[in-house]
Parts: C-alpha cells; structure tokens; sequence
C-alpha cells in the first residue's frame, strides 16, 4: 500500500500549483470513474484537513483532488 503525502509534501505540492496556474485555469479533471471533463479552476488549491490537496472546479460541487487534474496548455494539450 502506498504511503500518504506527508503534510509537507501536500504543502509543496499546492504551493508548486498555485505559482505556476492562475484562477481560472483551464483543466482536465479525472472522475472516479476513469472519465476526464474539461472545466476551469475557481479557487486556488488548498490542503484540506492536513490530509488532501484539493481545488475547487466549475460545474463540481465541492471540491476535487489536486493530484486528478492537468492543467491544459495553450495549444491544447495536457500538461503533466
């Protein structure tokens, strides 16, 4: 079983994020089951409880795992 992030690595994590991706960043977002939706960031990421990376997305209640979503480039591709 994997080991969890630890609350720096999430810390890293958002802080990589919200340097290189303004609100409203355009995104593919991963669904449970295995589909991507194309959507834009609301919010900028957050740690959630010290135990999740998380965002908040147009069109998603709530909010979404930062690790199930890619930022799309300009020239419409995936940014991994």
């Amino acid at each position: 079983m994997r080991k969890p992030p630890s609350p720096a690595q999430l810390a890293a994590q958002v802080n990589a994020w919200n340097r290189q991706h303004a609100v409203g960043t355009k995104v593919s977002a991963r669904r449970d089951d295995g589909t991507s939706h194309i959507t834009t960031t609301t919010s900028e990421a957050w740690v959630l409880s010290g135990h999740s990376a998380v965002i908040k997305l147009k069109g998603t209640s709530g909010c979404f795992l930062l690790n199930r979503v890619a930022a799309i480039s300009a020239d419409h591709t995936v940014e991994t």
